[in-house]
């Protein structure tokens, strides 16, 4: 039985895309087509451009629940400053938007010492109420409906313009992760930030920088639906969160930080999407498409929980409060 829930653990993205694509394949007829998959993809990405930089905020430890109210703050800007600046000026500051948000994040955590989860909560509320308030509660148009068209363009049949944009920046985090010392040192920082410290790892910058990464990632992702949309509402995003960490925690990443992978979540986004696909074709309200998000979310958690607590010998302490050295140096 535990062999069994050890590899189930290991090899659950897998195992959850599959089962997702093949139990959709046969309840949703031409679900495969390319047509549908391009959809799913690019629906997907939308989670998946937020999901990038939880992945890193969640491997260094951190948490970060205000990428949604980020998103529909950064699209409100992108679309109200169009007849003042232009277009793409416009666009280039709704990601700075998200960008300041995600440094006002990680200026108070790293400066106040708080715990980020609840920070992030604080701060999701205030976002949500700035967009609220710069639009009057109501939805602001853009100015050019064609560039919307021309964004929402399928290339081969399945990418577009922001689902392409969504791979080549998950390849890269992968390869960023993996192959540099600044990517490895993150994943120090969130086994043991005491021992990372004392390693010489500027531990506190990489939370930082982290928290940056990730409102630039929901800032851009929030004006790309802007843009695609035409649309900026405060509305936007509201039911992001659950279906971001739930992707994010599908691919392998801890919420309790120091392991995870950019090729996992991947995988977790592209079931998050498909899935979500699959129950909009099927006509099934947005409330039980989060219900099962969230069963997700919990049924993989308390896998992870079940594989650490049967894998671990008796009388030993969890990996994240051991006291082991860490020989990997260099800042980020």
């Amino acid at each position: 039985m535990m062999r069994f829930l050890v590899l189930a653990s290991q090899y659950r993205v897998l195992i959850i895309l599959g089962l997702t694509l093949v139990v959709s394949a046969l309840v949703v007829p031409g679900y495969l087509a390319p047509s549908t998959l391009g959809l799913g993809l690019d629906r997907a990405a939308t989670i998946g451009l937020i999901a990038i930089g939880l992945t890193v905020l969640l491997i260094a430890g951190q948490i970060d629940l205000s990428g949604g109210a980020v998103f529909a703050l950064a699209g409100i800007v992108s679309v109200i400053l169009q007849r003042e600046i232009g277009i793409l000026p416009a666009a280039i500051v709704g990601i700075l938007v998200g960008a300041v948000a995600g440094a006002i994040n990680g200026a108070l955590v790293v400066g106040l010492k708080v715990n980020s989860l609840v920070l992030t909560l604080a701060t999701m509320l205030i976002f949500r109420s700035l967009a609220h308030w710069v639009t009057n509660s109501q939805p602001v148009t853009g100015t050019d409906i064609m560039l919307s068209l021309a964004l929402a363009k399928t290339y081969l049949e399945i990418f577009t313009i922001r689902s392409a944009l969504f791979i080549v920046l998950i390849v890269l985090l992968h390869v960023w992760l993996t192959r540099t010392i600044p990517g490895r040192n993150v994943f120090a920082v969130g086994s043991n930030p005491a021992a990372a410290k004392e390693s010489g790892i500027a531990s506190d910058r990489i939370v930082f920088l982290g928290f940056v990464f990730a409102g630039t990632l929901a800032g851009l992702a929030g004006v790309l639906q802007s843009l695609v949309t035409n649309t900026g509402s405060p509305v936007f995003g509201s039911e992001l969160t659950v279906a971001v960490i739930a992707a994010v925690v599908v691919g392998g990443t801890r919420l309790e930080g120091g392991r995870g992978s950019a090729l996992g979540t991947l995988g977790g986004v592209l079931t998050i999407g498909s899935l979500t696909i699959a129950m909009e074709f099927q006509s099934i309200p947005a409330y039980v498409q989060q219900v099962v998000s969230g069963l997700i979310l919990i049924l993989l958690v308390v896998l992870d929980r079940a594989v650490t607590a049967k894998g671990r010998a008796p009388g030993t302490r969890p990996a994240l409060v051991r006291d082991k050295p860490i020989t990997q140096g260099g800042n980020l």
